[in-house]
């Protein structure tokens, strides 16, 4: 799996990750997005929000019923990508400067190309389900979910597993860093006033990116010091 930061999608140097750190991040904490598969020679994609949970390397499981109109799209060619997205807000013109400034959004994006492995036996079905149900339902209180003649086991068949194997990753964070450290923490006030869910969690990102790149000048300033 290798990072991307350009094809696909329109990203600035300044809203590329400062690392991989931050979109591992990110993704970490944002287990809904949109699975899109294109099939071939069709108009428009099979899109598909849903739930789902990442291994925090290369792996991505999900489960969809099966009258679901993405699997002939996957078994006419089984690659998709997987978009997540969350933190965005609106930046209205006069935070940025007056009556006459530019409003912009900010948000964060991780876009994941994948290969997608369709899976039918019972038994991986349900290991996917257990994983998820430990991760979504941590608190437990559900019977274990396992082939056979129990209650789970008869609705199996009403599901497909997909595994997907990621093999290019697209990653934005377009939160105001081609603008200077003192207008972004003005911008991060401005937010915080706000006070919208959203709005927390831009300014979050916003004086995360500030911190990180901080981080980065004071090691390559280090750097140059040791040659």
């Amino acid at each position: 799996m290798r990072t991307c930061h350009h094809r696909g999608v329109l990203i600035h140097r300044h809203d590329a990750p400062l690392d991989d750190a931050e979109w591992r991040a990110f993704l970490k904490e944002h287990d809904f997005g949109e699975l899109i598969a294109p099939g071939v020679d069709h108009d428009l994609p099979v899109v598909v929000p849903t739930h789902c949970i990442w291994d925090g390397k290369d792996e991505v499981l999900l489960h969809l019923a099966k009258p679901n109109p993405v699997w002939d799209a996957l078994a006419e060619r089984p690659r998709a990508l997987l978009s997540v997205f969350g933190a965005y807000t609106f930046i209205p013109g006069h935070w940025n400067q007056d009556e006459y400034g530019v409003p912009t959004s900010y948000y964060a994006a991780v876009q994941l190309a994948c290969d997608a492995e369709v899976i039918d036996e019972p038994e991986r079905v349900a290991a996917i389900l257990e994983r998820q149900l430990a991760h979504f339902q941590p608190e437990g209180r559900h019977a274990p979910v396992e082939p056979g003649e129990n209650r789970y086991g008869k609705l199996l068949g009403s599901i497909r597993g997909i595994r997907l194997s990621v093999t290019d990753v697209r990653a934005k964070l377009k939160f105001g860093a081609n603008r200077s450290v003192e207008h972004r923490e003005v911008v991060a006030e401005k937010l915080a006033e706000r006070g919208r869910p959203l709005d927390l969690e831009a300014r979050g990102h916003v004086l995360d990116r500030i911190e990180r790149g901080a981080r980065a000048a004071r090691a390559a300033s280090t750097a140059r010091a040791v040659k």
